[in-house]
């Protein structure tokens, strides 16, 4: 197991926002509604932070965050004229209305003398003329990634009136190998595939890793001596533990939105049926008794609802039920099989897997089964995974012999692949980061 991989933070944070420039996004003529979908990307100019090598990486993370969001479109730094020094005295507006910008990024990077470094940034409403918002970010070289995602972050938050999602990571299946003897290991990275990690050797076959609210640990399951079980590796500490010797096949593990209970299906006398044990006492108790198959559960925001998957009523549908197990009622009702539902952290909508004829989808839904829509289709498309703001979708993609991630907004308008080292499957975006 890899040790320690979480336990550097950013040294500081603070805000340099004045109360009056907090005010200005409600005042501001720049502003993308992400849930009617964007068909022209925001031209936004990013220029280079100076002051030290590291400017330029800043600066760069910056642009492909925002470009691969799909709402924003960079300008090409070839076309500016305004130089970064002089940019330290403010923007000279008029420079910046004739590339057609609407928002103007900048920034400085200040050595410290001891290995860290300050980073200011400051958004700029190019047609306003005023700032919009600011922030000044400490730490070493080995965070100047994720300080560069921290600003991707506060544009995004400051255009959108959303909280982003760059500065987060995704854990997921590593695939490599002949397709009958597949080898599966455990990897983490950072949401753009950057800083990849592999957590596991690939001696144990892997499935289904979530992370848990505080990203600190992970749950998922493995077969160690053909034998299924449900693990907790502790990313800080690289301590593996089994939840219990459970003597039947266990699989499809989730956290509850408080970290203190994982939800699982465990097979029993022929029956597959749905409990959660409290990490806390490890007591687990049994919540659904249906002679079916009921899998794949997932908590509401809140913690008292849970969506699974059940062929209870003849076929694969989606079904809710309390979190205690009462209350048990149909969601989907459309043409096809659901599967792998998934709640959004927001808690407005359900993500799922459908087969419609051989045809594979990642769609969403109220949790009152309305709106149906589908986002994403293709040849095993399957296993939605939310980012943390609610808004975006990651799934595998299977077909050419291989698999790999794709991400998709909730308008199905922007849709984008994530790079990794070979195949990729069963991938879980992690909260932000703290």
């Amino acid at each position: 197991m890899k040790r320690g991989f979480l336990q550097t933070t950013l040294a500081a944070l603070a805000a340099v926002v004045s109360l009056s420039l907090a005010a200005a996004p409600a005042r501001a003529e720049i502003r993308i509604d992400i849930n009617q979908g964007v068909t022209q990307p925001m031209p936004i100019a990013i220029t280079e932070f100076p002051g030290d090598s590291v400017g330029s990486q800043i600066s760069q993370i910056i642009t492909a965050d925002l470009q691969r969001s799909g709402l924003f479109a960079p300008i090409d730094p070839r076309a500016f004229t305004q130089d970064a020094a002089s940019l330290q005295q403010g923007p000279r507006f008029a420079d910046w209305k004739v590339l057609a910008a609407q928002a103007l990024v900048t920034g400085q990077v200040r050595p410290r003398g001891d290995g860290r470094y300050d980073v200011d940034f400051r958004l700029w409403d190019v047609a306003a003329e005023q700032q919009l918002t600011g922030l000044t970010l400490t730490g070493d070289s080995a965070l100047m990634r994720r300080v560069a995602h921290k600003i991707a972050d506060e544009i995004y938050r400051a255009v959108t009136g959303e909280d982003g999602y760059f500065d987060t990571r995704i854990v997921y299946v590593s695939e490599t190998g002949p397709q009958i003897n597949r080898v599966k290991r455990l990897a983490i990275m950072d949401q753009d595939g950057a800083n990849h990690q592999f957590l596991t050797d690939g001696s144990q076959l892997v499935l289904t890793p979530r992370f848990s609210p505080n990203t600190q640990q992970i749950t998922y399951m493995a077969y160690v001596g053909n034998k299924p079980r449900v693990y907790l590796l502790d990313l800080g500490s690289g301590r593996q533990e089994s939840l219990g010797d459970f003597a039947n096949m266990t699989f499809s593990p989730r956290f509850s939105p408080d970290g203190n209970r994982v939800i699982f299906s465990m097979a029993q006398g022929g029956n597959t049926d749905i409990y959660v044990m409290d990490l806390r006492t490890r007591s687990v108790q049994r919540l659904t008794s249906d002679p079916s198959i009921e899998t794949s559960p997932s908590y509401s925001k809140d913690g008292t609802q849970i969506v699974f998957e059940s062929d209870r009523g003849g076929s694969q549908q989606l079904y809710i039920m309390g979190s205690d197990g009462s209350g048990v009622r149909r969601l989907s009702f459309g043409q096809g099989t659901y599967g792998t539902p998934v709640w959004s952290p927001r808690g407005d909508l359900i993500a799922f897997t459908k087969i419609t004829g051989g045809q594979f989808s990642i769609g969403v839904m109220r949790p009152d089964g309305t709106g149906e829509r589908d986002l994403a289709s293709g040849f095993l498309a399957e296993g939605p995974t939310w980012a943390p703001n609610g808004r975006v979708l990651m799934y595998t993609a299977s077909g050419g012999g291989g698999s790999k991630l794709v991400t998709v907004d909730i308008t199905g308008r922007v849709s984008a692949a994530v790079p990794t080292p070979f195949d990729a499957s069963d991938a879980a975006w992690s909260p932000l980061l703290p």
